[in-house]
C-alpha cells in the first residue's frame, strides 16, 4: 500500500477528484497568484515560528525537499532522542505520513514527551485546520511519537510589532488535543477512503461547485471547468445571489443558465443584468449618472492607492495584515480642462506611510471632489493614516470628506454585457474606454501583482536595475487606475467636450 501525505488526505477532504488529479494528473494543476502568495506567507510565518519556539537556536529544521522523504523521517527519529526543538519533523505509518511544523519537548505526568504545534498564517482557526491537526496527531501517535499535546498557532492580528526583529506575541496558540484524540477513528476512515480514490483508474465524476474554492482554491479548477458544457450566460453572472428563495431555486432546480431563472426571484440590478446580457445590449442611464455628479465641480482629483498587507510586519508600530499604502496616483482635472498626474512610490524598504501621507495632502489640494472607485478602501487607508499621524489628522480627514465614489454610480446607471454581472474597475473600464487595457501593461496588471512587485523591489537582494524596472511597472499600473476613473467620470458626467 502506498503512503498518502497529510496534504493528499486534506485534498481528499476538499474534493475526492482533487486528490485523484493530484496523484494521477499533477501537471494539470495551475495555482493562482493568490495561492502562490499564501504559500509564501505560510513559509514566512514558519520562519518566525522557529524563532519563537527555539529562541536559543538549538533546534533543527528538516529539509525534506533536499534530503527526500525517507531520509527526513529517519532524521526525525534521530532527533527525537536529543530533546531539542524539531521543525518539519516527519513521521509515517504504513498508509499515511505527515510533517509537523513544530515539535518541542514536554513532560506530562512525569513522563517525557513532545508537544506538537501546527502553525497557520491565518488569523483564526478554520474547520480545515482542525482536520489538519487531527490528521497530524493521528499519524504521529500511530507512528510511535509520544505526544503530550497538539496545538494550533495562528496570527494574532491585534499584536503590534515592537521592532528589532522581536516577534514574540505574533502567534496565539489553541490547544486542540482533546478534539484531535476524539477524531482518531474518523481520521483513519478518511485515510482509507482516500486510498480507495487513489486506486481508481479514472477520476471521480464530480462537477465544479463551492468545493472548488473552499477551503482553498483548487489548482485544477480551470481543467475541471474545461470538461463541462460551456454555458454562454451562466447563472453565476447574476450579482449578489443572497436571498433564500433564489439560492433554493438555483440549487433545487439545478439552474445553470441565466435565462432559466424566473424574473420574479430577481431584484432590480439582477433583472437588469439578465435582460441586457441576454439581449447583448448596453444599459446607460446618462441622465441619472449626470445628475449624481452635478454637484461636483472642477478642479477634481482622482485617487488610487496600492497597499501591502504583510502577515509578518516589517515596520515598528504596525500589526499583521494591516493595509499599508506604499503608492498612490492622483490625476487632477483643472477648470481649464487640463489634466495632470502625480505619483508617490517609496521602494526604499522603510515604512512609507508618513512620507505618503504628506505627499497625499499636497497632491489632493484643499477643495474640489476627490473621486475614487469603491470608497471604503481609500477612506479606511486615510483614516488609518490620520490615526497614526495625529499632526496630519485634520488635513487627511478633510480629504475623506471630499471623496466621491464612482462605483455606486456605475452600478446604478451603467451595465455592459462584457461585465458579466460585475462592476469592478477592470470590468467597467473596457466597456467605456476600449483603448485602455490592463492586460497590455508590463509586469503589473492587478493589485495582487502590485503587492508582489513591491515585495520584490524592497528585498535587499533585488538589483538596482530590477528595482528600476519594477518602479516603472508600478507607476504605469497605478496611473492607469486613476486615468481610468477620469474616463469613467467623463462619460458619466457627459463631458465629451473635454479631450482627455
Amino acid at each position: 500500500m502506498s503512503c498518502l501525505s497529510e496534504t493528499k488526505i486534506l485534498a481528499y477532504r476538499q474534493c475526492p477528484k482533487r486528490l485523484w488529479l493530484e496523484i494521477h494528473r499533477p501537471a494539470l494543476r495551475e495555482d493562482s497568484a493568490a495561492t502562490e502568495a499564501s504559500f509564501r506567507e505560510g513559509h514566512e510565518v514558519g520562519e518566525i515560528a522557529r524563532q519563537i519556539y527555539d529562541p536559543k537556536g538549538k533546534g533543527e529544521l528538516i529539509k525534506c525537499k533536499e534530503t527526500g522523504i525517507d531520509a527526513a523521517i529517519a532524521r526525525t527519529k534521530e532527533l527525537l532522542a536529543l530533546r531539542n526543538p524539531i521543525f518539519k519533523a516527519g513521521f509515517a505509518t504504513e498508509d499515511a505520513r505527515a510533517f509537523a511544523d513544530v515539535l518541542v519537548s514536554a513532560r506530562k505526568k512525569g513522563k517525557l514527551g513532545w508537544r506538537m504545534i501546527e502553525v497557520k498564517s491565518s488569523t483564526e482557526i478554520k474547520p480545515c485546520h482542525r482536520d489538519d491537526v487531527a490528521i497530524q496527531f493521528h499519524i504521529a501517535k500511530s507512528s510511535g511519537v509520544p505526544l503530550t499535546s497538539i496545538s494550533l498557532a495562528h496570527i494574532d492580528n491585534s499584536w503590534v510589532y515592537p521592532g528589532q526583529k522581536e516577534y514574540q506575541g505574533l502567534l496565539v496558540e489553541h490547544d486542540l488535543t482533546e478534539e484531535a484524540e476524539e477524531m482518531g477513528a474518523e481520521v483513519q476512515e478518511w485515510i482509507q477512503e482516500a486510498h480507495q480514490v487513489a486506486r481508481r483508474r479514472t477520476a471521480p465524476k464530480i462537477t465544479t461547485g463551492p468545493q472548488c474554492k473552499e477551503p482553498n482554491e483548487c489548482g485544477f479548477l480551470g481543467y475541471c471547468e474545461s470538461l463541462e458544457p460551456q454555458i454562454k450566460h451562466p447563472v453565476t453572472w447574476l450579482p449578489n445571489i443572497r436571498t433564500k428563495a433564489l439560492k433554493a431555486a438555483i440549487t433545487e432546480q439545478s439552474l445553470l443558465h441565466m435565462k432559466d431563472v424566473p424574473d420574479a426571484l430577481l431584484n432590480e440590478p439582477q433583472l437588469r443584468v439578465k435582460k441586457h446580457t441576454l439581449a447583448n445590449r448596453v444599459y446607460f442611464n446618462a441622465a441619472g449618472a449626470a445628475a449624481d455628479l452635478a454637484g461636483c465641480s472642477l478642479p477634481a482629483y482622482f485617487l488610487d492607492f496600492e497597499t501591502i498587507n504583510l502577515a509578518v510586519p516589517l515596520w515598528e508600530g504596525t500589526h499583521p495584515y494591516q493595509q499599508i499604502p506604499f503608492q498612490f496616483s492622483v490625476h487632477t482635472l483643472q477648470r481649464t480642462g487640463k489634466l495632470k498626474q502625480q505619483s508617490f512610490l517609496d521602494l526604499s524598504g522603510k515604512n512609507p506611510s508618513k512620507s505618503l501621507a504628506h505627499a497625499l495632502i499636497l497632491a489632493c489640494g484643499t477643495r474640489g471632489p476627490v473621486f475614487v472607485y469603491n470608497a471604503s478602501f481609500e477612506k479606511k487607508c486615510i483614516r488609518d493614516l490620520a490615526k497614526r499621524f495625529p499632526r496630519l489628522k485634520t488635513s487627511l480627514l478633510a480629504i475623506n470628506e471630499r471623496i466621491v465614489d464612482l462605483y455606486p454610480i456605475a452600478k446604478e446607471h451603467f451595465y455592459h454585457p462584457s461585465q458579466k454581472g460585475r462592476w469592478s474597475l477592470k470590468r467597467v473600464l473596457p466597456a467605456i474606454a476600449s483603448d485602455l487595457r490592463y492586460d497590455e501593461l508590463e509586469g503589473v496588471q492587478d493589485g495582487g501583482m502590485a503587492m508582489e512587485a513591491y515585495r520584490e523591489a524592497i528585498d535587499p537582494n533585488t538589483t538596482t536595475a530590477r528595482k528600476k524596472e519594477i518602479e516603472q511597472h508600478l507607476l504605469a499600473y497605478c496611473a492607469l487606475d486613476t486615468y481610468a476613473m477620469v474616463r469613467i467620470w467623463q462619460k458619466f458626467a457627459g463631458r465629451n467636450d473635454l479631450e482627455l
